[in-house]
Order: structure tokens, then C-alpha cells, then sequence
């Protein structure tokens, strides 16, 4: 979960930057990727065993192999399982958030830039499309597998690659414009900006980000009563679960 809020926003940033994500504010980690199913929550990782973990109606499948449980494990699975499917929504919706406030970012530092009307259009254009396409994937997701590094770098990539070649043509053509003018002070005045900008943008949206952090503290009980709710359930290899785990 925390990896796919973190990798939303990334994703959306166009920066490579992490939001405050669950790991940092809620302290909340798991080794494992998941996915909800119709009827079942399927978490899987590389190693240690178990790999596999399906839960459904409060029973436990680790690697295969059925676990007994007695009637108080099963009601707490029943209720990790409920809870879980209840807080979803919720940790997209912050997500959801995160483009909005990650895309109104860049149209606020593009703005100062002195875009001209056609080109300022344009951007808002794409920016629309791509927050759109971003709400699509987040609505859509059933797994944190959806989200692994690689994919949200990805996303990342063509966003900065449909608005980085527009951005820097229109300010390459009022450089030109300043140059050719005789105003060669302005000409370099607008190459710094544009440098500055792009350095400069990781900081400015870490900070605009930080708006998420109340949305995000509100699902930390949650979190924690999940935590507890798995607290002493062992895998059929005697390990004990650790779907998510508490960090200090």
C-alpha cells in the first residue's frame, strides 16, 4: 500500500520524488507486494518463505498448504481481511490528491516562465490528459505490483518526455527571440530560469506534497490495528506472518 501511494505521486511528479508516504509517517512496511481479489487477498514476495499468502473467509493458505487455525485466529483474519478491503479507497484517494496537487505544481512553476497564450494551453492540455490517465491507473489498481519501481519511472518518463520538449522550446525561442534583439543579458537570464527551475522543482514539490501528511497520519491507527489483528497467526512453516509489520 505504502508503495503504491509513494509510487503515484512519484509517477505523477514527473521528478522522481517520494511523497510522505505510510513507511515514513505511519511507519508501516511490508515485504510484501499485494492484490485483492473478488474473494481473497493474495500477498506474494520473493523470499523468505512463506512466498504466498492467500487469505480468504478467514482462512489461511501459506505456500500451498493449508493452516488450522482455531476460531479466534480465524475471526481476527476475518476482520484483517474486511479492514483491509475498507482502507483501500482510502489510500487511493490520498494518492488520488497527490496528482492533483503534484500537476497543479508544475502549472504553477510553468506559470513563471511568461508562457505564451498557445504554448500555456498546450501544457494545460497535457498536464489534463496525463492527471487523468494517472486517476484512471489509480482507480483501476488491484495490486501493488502495479507500481513497482520501474513502472512508476516509467510513467514518470513519458509524462517528462510529452512536456520537457515543450517547455524547453518555448523558452529556447525567447532566448532566440532576446538574443536576435540584441538583449543578450536576457537571453541568458532565461536559460538560468529554465535551469533553476528544473533543479529546483524536486524541493519545491516536497514541500507543496506535505499537504498529504494530515491524510495520511489519519490512517495510521488503521494501520496499527491491522498490525495487531495479525499479531501471534504463524504460517504452516511455523514462521510468524508479518503481513505488515510496526516500525518504531
Amino acid at each position: 500500500m505504502s508503495r503504491l501511494l509513494a509510487s503515484a505521486v512519484l509517477a505523477a511528479a514527473c521528478a522522481g520524488v517520494h511523497a510522505q508516504d505510510l513507511a515514513t509517517v505511519c511507519h508501516a512496511t511490508s515485504s510484501y507486494d499485494l492484490t485483492v481479489e473478488p474473494n481473497r487477498l493474495v500477498f506474494d514476495r520473493p523470499t523468505p518463505a512463506p512466498t504466498r499468502v492467500v487469505l480468504s473467509d478467514g482462512a489461511l493458505v501459506t505456500d500451498g498448504r493449508s493452516v488450522a487455525l482455531n476460531e479466534e485466529d480465524q475471526d481476527r483474519l476475518a476482520v484483517f481481511q474486511r479492514d483491509l478491503r475498507a482502507l483501500m479507497p482510502r489510500v487511493k484517494a490520498v494518492a488520488q490528491h497527490g496528482v492533483d496537487v503534484a500537476m497543479q505544481a508544475v502549472r504553477q512553476d510553468a506559470g513563471s516562465l511568461n508562457l505564451d497564450a498557445d504554448t500555456q494551453a498546450e501544457l494545460d492540455q497535457r498536464l489534463a490528459t496525463h492527471a487523468a490517465e494517472l486517476h484512471q491507473r489509480i482507480a483501476a489498481s488491484q495490486s501493488t505490483h502495479d507500481w513497482h519501481g520501474d513502472a512508476a519511472n516509467q510513467y514518470a518518463n513519458q509524462i517528462i518526455s510529452d512536456i520537457g520538449p515543450l517547455l524547453a522550446s518555448a523558452l529556447g525561442q525567447q532566448a532566440v527571440s532576446a538574443a536576435m534583439s540584441g538583449d543578450l543579458q536576457q537571453a541568458a537570464a532565461l536559460r538560468d530560469r529554465a535551469g533553476n527551475l528544473m533543479s529546483g522543482f524536486q524541493p519545491r514539490l516536497q514541500r507543496r506534497l506535505q499537504v498529504l501528511r494530515p491524510e495520511i497520519q489519519a490512517l495510521c491507527p488503521d494501520m496499527q490495528r491491522l498490525a495487531e489483528l495479525q499479531e501471534g497467526i504463524r504460517a504452516a512453516n511455523g514462521r510468524p506472518l508479518n503481513l505488515l509489520q510496526i516500525g518504531q
